[in-house]
């Protein structure tokens, strides 16, 4: 069996609250189910039962103006930790105020509740932007279904390279290519590479010191690569140029094969 050594992890991100800003980390414990507190919590709309989505930005539209930290640091086999939520207006909501989601309600002008993961199944909205000409369904509304008792999209871990988002710089220049579009999990410095190098790695096993993370499939990417966060303007070219170039692929998921603790400047394996 062949294995190839990259430098390290460069950064990583976990998100406490489904589609909502996230936490940068210096280190992190890996589950079972991902990073320990990731997507740990979701706003639940009550009319439909499904989770709030930056995916669905004309009825979520500001989802990315939403910022969540965890109020302590999530341990593994232990309950969630409280979580903060800043809103738009500067607001702080407490997941254990008694009050939280009619505070949450009133912020998104719909009725909603703070909810955790459970063993039903959960389902979320995404659209289909009009203005990417290479799309099909372009205009329309599709439906998933997270992971059982997770509020994820497809798998536990979200991965994306130093060289991928490099490669997609030199192809989209008049873009603001920066990380945080993508919303992964790991960040991985790879040296000496140009290109979309994560497509390869699918079926392969990343080794991260003792964490054993299998690749399951290219992360398919969608609208939200294209809207607003802080002072990155709407772009509907980022995902054009994924389109265009790579089939609307940006990144991998993985599964989690062993669980353990990753931390900034681990050396990774891949096998």
């Amino acid at each position: 069996m062949s294995v190839v050594t990259f430098q390290k992890v460069a950064s990583i991100w976990r998100y406490p609250v489904k589609s909502m800003m996230g936490e940068e980390l210096n280190a992190c414990v890996i589950t079972d189910k991902g990073l320990a507190g990731d997507r740990a919590y979701g706003v639940i709309d009550q009319e439909t039962g499904k989770l709030a989505n930056a995916k669905n930005p004309k009825k979520w539209p500001n989802m990315f103006q939403y910022q969540a930290a965890f109020i302590d640091t999530p341990q593994e086999d232990a309950a969630i930790p409280p979580v903060r939520i800043t809103t738009p207006d500067g607001r702080m909501i407490r997941s254990t105020d008694e009050n939280k989601n009619n505070m949450l309600s009133a912020s998104f002008h719909r009725n909603v509740y703070l909810s955790t993961p459970s063993f039903e199944d959960v389902q979320f909205e995404g659209y289909i932007p009009e203005e990417i000409e290479e799309l099909d369904d372009k205009g329309s509304i599709f439906t998933r279904t997270s992971p059982k008792n997770t509020f994820f999209d497809i798998d536990m871990v979200h991965i994306i390279t130093t060289s991928t988002i490099n490669y997609l710089r030199k192809l989209a220049p008049e873009s603001r290519i920066e990380a945080r579009r993508f919303r992964p999990n790991l960040i991985l410095e790879v040296p000496d590479t140009e290109g979309f190098i994560e497509n390869d790695w699918v079926g392969k096993t990343l080794k991260i010191g003792d964490v054993k993370l299998k690749i399951s499939q290219e992360t398919k990417r969608c609208v939200m690569t294209t809207l607003n966060q802080g002072d990155l303007p709407k772009d509907p070219n980022v995902l054009r140029s994924i389109v265009r170039n790579n089939a609307g692929s940006f990144g991998v998921y993985a599964s989690v094969v062993k669980p353990g603790k990753v931390s900034i400047g681990d050396r990774i394996e891949i096998e």
